[in-house]
């Protein structure tokens, strides 16, 4: 298994799908960085010798902030935001939706599980 930015690429897949295991490398962005390097982006990473990875990771290195620099970076953006208490950072505090989507319905990922009627509990009697 290839190593890169301490991430293991698994041997069996494209090029192309093996970058994008790296936090912060979508397809779009493997591409470039495979177009840069010079390599074929249909390729297996098996075929790839140590010379070609070697190119991958200084383009890797080159184009900007991968796995722990990125998370770290978004992480102190977000504490920054429910520091000076904006509305987004309100939202990430209470874990609902950032970005203007509704809550009536839907939401469940943010919001979690439902949470059920409690059992037992009588209605007041007149």
């Amino acid at each position: 298994m290839a190593r890169i930015s301490g991430v293991d690429l698994p041997n069996n897949k494209q090029v192309r799908i093996a970058l994008t295991y790296i936090y912060g490398v979508g397809e779009p962005r493997a591409l470039k960085i495979l177009e840069k390097a010079g390599i074929d982006p249909l390729r297996k990473m098996s075929s790839l010798d140590e010379d070609e990875l070697n190119k991958v990771r200084a383009v890797i290195e080159e184009q900007g902030q991968v796995e722990g620099d990125l998370r770290k970076d978004i992480s102190l953006h977000i504490k920054r935001l429910m520091e000076i208490q904006s509305y987004r950072g309100l939202r990430h505090r209470r874990g609902l939706p950032v970005r203007g989507q509704r809550t009536h319905t839907n939401a469940r990922t943010r919001k979690g599980p439902r949470k059920g009627t409690v059992a037992g509990k009588k209605k007041a009697t007149k």
